[in-house]
């Protein structure tokens, strides 16, 4: 039987990947047992969050002039607006015993800014002592897409941001990093995200269930 309990449960993966549709089916399919849950996304899932995902996740500069955020930068913002997430919505959730599902947290630092973009790991570190307070995913899926998958949706999407227009070798190296990471870790799901259908959708469902003893 389902006891009211904080519960943490974090979708990552490489653009394309379905993360965001999955943890949309995941909210809809707790909802029809009567179970309510909070859905948010990094970078973002608050105002002030949400305002700097709008300045890092666009093309901030012409495409045609060299001048960029430098990789430093760009990783500070997204840790401010990872600040302002926990402290103004994650916290409070799991203060007030929901369930919180997060479409990306701190793995998408750690495949993207340090893996790929090289920048100093213990750096990261530091900063999270001070912002995560010890939250941290009860649950982790990493959906692990095809290249084929991955960029057919990618071109059927209506808005797409700086990320969603990388090569397809930046993706692969992305989702390599994702594997590395989860690799052993016992709260870690690694499923096959390629055709994205119910299969995928019972899966994902059928794990939560046995963690949150949801009949």
């Amino acid at each position: 039987m389902y006891k009211k309990k904080p519960f943490f449960i974090v979708f990552e993966g490489v653009e394309g990947c379905g993360k965001s549709y999955q943890s949309q089916k995941l909210k809809k399919n707790l909802k029809k047992k009567g179970i309510n849950s909070i859905l948010t996304r990094e970078p973002g899932g608050t105002r002030g969050a949400e305002s700097i995902r709008n300045l890092i996740l666009k093309d901030y500069f012409s495409r045609k002039k060299k001048e960029k955020f430098d990789k430093y930068t760009d990783t500070l913002l997204y840790l401010a607006a990872r600040n302002e997430h926990i402290k103004n919505k994650i916290k409070p959730a799991l203060k007030n015993r929901k369930i919180v599902i997060c479409d990306r947290f701190i793995d998408s630092t750690l495949a993207y800014q340090v893996y790929g973009k090289k920048v100093n790991k213990d750096f990261i570190k530091n900063i999270h002592k001070f912002i995560l307070q010890d939250i941290k995913p009860n649950v982790t899926f990493i959906l692990k897409v095809s290249s084929r998958s991955s960029k057919l949706r990618l071109k059927k999407r209506k808005s797409r941001n700086r990320y969603d227009n990388f090569p397809q070798s930046f993706y692969r190296k992305a989702q390599k990093s994702f594997l590395k990471i989860a690799k052993n870790k016992k709260n870690y799901f690694v499923l096959n995200s390629s055709f994205n259908n119910k299969d995928l959708e019972k899966k994902i469902f059928k794990i939560i269930s046995n963690y949150l003893k949801i009949k």
